[in-house]
């Protein structure tokens, strides 16, 4: 290892006595202590998205996360503000950096590991501190001149220790506390919530059309009741504009049924103990190599350009290379819902239904092809830095006398590369054609959150079931 690439990770090492971190347990989590620590994360971070951040003037200012903000697990103008964007970005910053060989990592070397992890925090930290001022100084929450110093910097206090509050949930999970990822739970959470919400929202809104409700379901009966054309009532239900409909409530629901369906693909490769005749199992490398990574790492990516675009076209509208990066136009919600229309953030912002693909097809297929592109690119270096990689698998097999049936030794990981590389690039792609689908299809919550909360949940089908020592996720549930 090289003193120059291994010089950036021991920078970091001075500096991890003093970073907030969640010490490992010391005996073995009881299943149902696991579900009770997740519970509790779980509550702590919903209430974070309910209290409000104290200071701010305006809550209706341009907001560069609103098409982001269901997949960040963020709520406009509460502690959670941030959501978990500052974890994922630094995620996706040092995977990069080391995917790159930028930095030199070795996985394998319990210290590499942990000076890894330490520098992947300390970002994380820099970031949520970067975001948080940021935030204030584009006025987000009002003119700084009105907010005042006070205010301004209680502002950023807040969303610092909200953003402090997130990255040691996570670790919590993460240390083996409770159940899977932080990330994923905040995600999952998030989005089953927009989904219920948006299928079955008392709330009316006046359309010009008359009071209608919200939710997608409750407007269905409610034109079926008070509508005497009931055949118009049907059309209206299933194919109203600018409100949740039908038709996107049975797309939400046809993507989850193929999501699941996929989560199923895999190869099963035959191996056997070398010391123990008889003794042979599989090693399942499944289509989903990856699970849901490469969308949140391209989320990350995304969302980053969006706030960097609408911040730099607030100040430069006319500036032709802030105008190449992203224009940005008011939706109907003012500015707090404003969109792209041109430029770089509108080509990799998602039509939101099929007549949307056929007025501009050349926007569906340069955003198709960005998917694809970077979901299987992030797909492949994820299994570099997250230790699943052939080597890792490799080595993981040989330390426990494993070997591949009717292979040598050797020849092992000349097998494994056969089947990972593939199975993360293709399957990272798999999961980039559902998302775009998911867009086209119009279904609630956008593709890309639907995919990370079928993942999620179904992760969460497979630690029941291994728990319980159960074969089949769905048996745990079906028995």
């Amino acid at each position: 290892m090289s003193g120059s690439k291994l010089r950036f990770l021991t920078l970091v090492k001075p500096v991890l006595c003093i970073l907030p971190e969640v010490a490992p347990p010391e005996r073995k989590i009881p299943f149902k202590e696991k579900i009770l620590w997740t519970s509790i994360t779980l509550f702590i971070f919903l209430v974070c998205c309910q209290i409000p951040l104290y200071g701010i003037k305006t809550n209706k200012s341009s907001d560069p996360f609103y098409w982001m903000r269901v997949i960040l697990a963020s709520n406009r103008g509460t502690l959670m503000e941030l959501g978990i964007s500052p974890i994922v970005t630094s995620s996706l910053v040092m995977q990069l950096l080391a995917g790159s060989k930028i930095i030199d990592v070795d996985q394998g070397i319990k210290e590499d590991r942990a000076l890894f992890n330490g520098a992947q925090k300390l970002f994380g930290i820099l970031i949520t501190i970067g975001e948080a001022v940021a935030y204030v100084i584009s006025g987000m929450y009002g003119d700084v001149r009105e907010l005042g110093a006070g205010n301004s910097v209680l502002i950023i206090l807040q969303l610092f220790f909200a953003g402090l509050i997130v990255i040691i949930l996570d670790e919590l999970l993460h240390k083996g506390y409770g159940l899977g990822s932080g990330i994923s739970l905040f995600i999952a959470t998030n989005i089953c919530e927009t989904i219920v919400w948006k299928s079955f929202s008392p709330t009316t809104i006046n359309t010009g059309r008359g009071t209608e409700f919200e939710g997608a379901v409750i407007a269905l009966f409610h034109l079926l009741i008070t509508r005497t054309d009931k055949v118009r009532a049907l059309k209206e239900a299933f194919y109203r504009q600018n409100l949740p409909n039908v038709t996107n409530l049975m797309a939400t629901v046809l993507v989850f049924v193929f999501v699941i369906y996929f989560q199923g693909f895999r190869v099963d490769l035959p191996v056997k103990y070398r010391t123990q005749r008889g003794m042979q199992g599989t090693y399942p490398i499944k289509l989903f190599y990856t699970s849901n990574m490469p969308i949140i790492l391209q989320t990350a990516l995304v969302s980053n350009l969006y706030f960097l675009s609408q911040l730099l076209y607030k100040r430069f509208p006319g500036n032709i290379i802030v105008r190449l990066i992203g224009v940005w136009q008011d939706g109907e919600g003012g500015p707090s819902t404003s969109a792209p229309v041109a430029g770089l953030a509108y080509y990799i912002s998602p039509p939101n239904n099929l007549t949307e693909v056929t007025v501009d097809p050349l926007h569906a297929l340069v955003y198709f092809t960005f998917i694809l592109v970077s979901c299987a690119l992030f797909s492949k270096t994820w299994i570099e830095v997250s230790g699943s990689s052939a080597k890792d698998v490799a080595k993981q097999l040989r330390d426990q006398n494993m070997v591949m049936k009717g292979h040598r030794d050797s020849s092992l990981m000349h097998e494994l590369n056969r089947y990972i590389p593939t199975a993360a690039a293709f399957g990272g792609m798999c999961i980039g054609a559902l998302t775009v689908v998911a867009d086209f299809m119009g279904a609630i919550g956008s593709g890309t959150g639907i995919l990370l909360a079928v993942t999620t949940i179904y992760q969460y089908f497979e630690t029941f079931a291994k728990e319980s020592g159960s074969a089949d996720a769905l048996s745990v549930f079906l028995s």
